[in-house]
């Protein structure tokens, strides 16, 4: 009995003494990544007990030959319970930082649906009330001369078609973040899309004396949905044409490099705060806190760089912004070749 307890001690002060040197080097790299923290408690956890083995073997006077076979067959089995431990600990840890990256992700995206909601409350409850009261007015007959009846009647289309227009990429966003989008693809000429593009921009330009100007060449075919990819270059011209200042100029020019097709739209707006570019492309984000339209043109409902963001990561491509000396440049990349 007084050897079992003597066995027992050497083990507990062997294995204790290597525990509490892992505890030690778990506290020094509280830092550092998951994956660390796994390994190290793995190797500490199996050398506390070759410790403690080696230690009562050693005591127990066993012949070299006995105290050879003993200590491989212990290094033996920390070998493969360091590899098996170590595989199972990578797994966990890239587990575990998924799990806390998707739970980011989705308080992200909730944060972002709550906000979308009361922006698009407001967008919205802003113009019914305009149109109740306008037509409250006709229905009253408060306005009676023809030219304020005109009037009345030519905002309120104008308002139902700016809702509706909000409505629509509402929609168009929702099949995009629901992987409903179904892409028809084949070979588009960039041009021909980008000519389509300005004369439907030519309208809002022309009001805010806003100059178009378009690459003469150096425009490639690229391999996209047509009614997308028009999408995305019209967005892209509004948005550029509402934020510029009159008698600016926005210029569109493309071209390939490194396999891929790019398109570029520059324009003189200024720039914008390095504080907002990495969220240009959120929904309903339009730069400023005022949700009211500028009456300076027609205003968007902040989707319009979203929905580009989302058609063109359909595309497999990618969007981003950067600002310029005069302005800002957002660049799109396409893919030349088969659809991924």
């Amino acid at each position: 009995m007084t050897d079992l307890l003597l066995i027992g001690l050497y083990a507990l002060l062997a294995g204790g003494a290597v525990g509490g040197a892992g505890m030690l080097a778990l506290r020094l790299m509280r830092g550092r990544s998951i994956a660390v923290h796994v390994v190290v408690l793995l190797v500490g956890t199996v050398l506390a007990v070759v410790a403690g083995v080696v230690t009562v073997a050693t005591a127990m006077f066993l012949s070299p030959h006995d105290l050879q076979v003993v200590l491989l067959t212990v290094v033996a089995a920390a070998v493969v319970s360091l590899a098996v431990g170590v595989a199972s600990g990578r797994r966990l840890a890239s587990a575990a930082m998924w799990s806390a990256q998707a739970r980011s992700r989705e308080r992200a995206l909730e944060a972002g649906r709550r906000e979308l909601v009361a922006w698009v409350s407001h967008d919205l409850r802003t113009p019914l009330a305009g149109l109740r009261a306008m037509a409250e007015a006709l229905e009253d007959n408060v306005v009676a001369d023809r030219a304020t009846v005109a009037d009345y009647h030519r905002r309120i289309r104008v308002e139902t078609d700016r809702m509706t227009r909000l409505v629509d990429d509402l929609f168009e966003l929702s099949q995009i973040n629901a992987g409903a989008l179904r892409l028809a693809f084949s070979q588009v000429p960039l041009a021909d899309v980008v000519s389509d593009a300005i004369a439907a921009a030519a309208p809002l330009a022309a009001d805010r004396r806003i100059r178009l100007v378009a690459a003469e060449s150096g425009w490639p075919t690229v391999l996209a949905s047509e009614p997308e990819l028009a999408r995305v270059v019209t967005n892209l011209l509004v948005n550029s044409v509402r934020y510029t200042p009159p008698d600016g100029t926005v210029h569109i020019e493309a071209g390939c490099d490194s396999g891929d097709a790019w398109l570029a739209v520059s324009d003189t707006c200024g720039g914008i705060p390095d504080a907002d570019l990495p969220r240009v492309f959120d929904v309903a984000f339009r730069g400023e806190r005022a949700r009211t339209p500028a009456p300076a043109g027609p205003s968007g409902g902040g989707l319009g760089l979203a929905i580009v963001r989302g058609l063109v990561e359909a595309h497999g491509g990618r969007v981003g912004v950067r600002n310029t000396d005069t302005g800002c440049r957002f660049v799109v990349r396409l893919p030349t070749g088969p659809a991924t």
